[in-house]
């Protein structure tokens, strides 16, 4: 059985102190209440060491929002997916859509990032999702189609570490969401592809995020369709009260 899970991305939010007092409520409120569902933070690179140490004690899993394509070297201001396994990251953020647009991140870049993940114990939690223009010319598929490939890169057994997450860019930080049933819709699009490449069994074993001005109002209505297995959350991860209803909504 596949795993239900809710990130949040911080995203470049909370100063040192911001972050520890989110996190310590987050920990303080937080009650597990089913193995097969899992709660994710994804803060900035400062907060790292500090929040992995608030979360020692509880169950609530630490990951990263980017890693560099090498494993170490002269990159000045970066951070390799081995710094961030020995901090304690084992999920990670690829292709985020503000990373496509605005650091142009392409399908071979984001293949490197992938596979530095996986080859050191981290999880990679791939985005991919369309633009408005895409949605409104009909062309969404074929975009999510080619986002997709650079998964079909890695083996079987390192896809099978992968969650993705479908994040329609024309509903992220706009108040827009995608209707459950267009949600619906291209989860199971994703699904079927995987199943092409890797199989039924694998397919069926892959937890797929919605990534789009997701809320509690709405959460209940877009975890409730079967392809569509969490979410990966923006604003609401910065409240510990929204983040929380939003889980519970698994």
């Amino acid at each position: 059985m596949r795993k239900k899970i809710v990130a949040g991305n911080w995203k470049m939010n909370n100063n040192f102190q911001e972050g520890i007092d989110l996190s310590n409520d987050l920990v303080s409120k937080y009650k597990k209440s089913d193995k097969n569902k899992e709660l994710i933070i994804l803060p900035p690179f400062i907060h790292l060491t500090s929040v992995a140490e608030k979360l020692s004690n509880s169950k609530i899993h630490l990951g990263a929002q980017n890693c560099h394509t090498e494993g170490r070297g002269a990159y000045t201001g970066e951070v390799s997916a081995r710094m961030l396994d020995s901090v304690g990251v084992r999920y990670c953020l690829v292709g985020h859509s503000e990373r496509r647009a605005n650091f142009f991140e392409d399908n071979n870049e984001l293949k490197k990032k992938c596979k530095q993940l996986v080859s050191n114990y981290i999880n990679p939690i791939f985005c991919c999702g369309e633009l408005l223009r895409d949605r409104k010319y009909g062309s969404y598929f074929e975009v999510i189609e080619d986002q997709l490939e650079v998964l079909w890169s890695l083996s079987k057994t390192d896809f099978e570490k992968v969650i993705v997450a479908y994040e329609p860019v024309w509903a992220i930080g706009t108040g827009e969401t995608a209707s459950a049933d267009q949600a619906q819709e291209i989860h199971k699009f994703i699904r079927r592809k995987i199943s092409d490449e890797f199989g039924s069994e694998t397919a069926e074993n892959t937890s797929i995020l919605y990534g789009g001005s997701c809320k509690p109002s709405n959460a209940v209505e877009l975890f409730f369709k079967p392809d569509v297995d969490g979410g990966l959350i923006g604003g609401a991860a910065l409240n510990t009260v929204d983040f929380l209803a939003i889980y519970n909504a698994l």
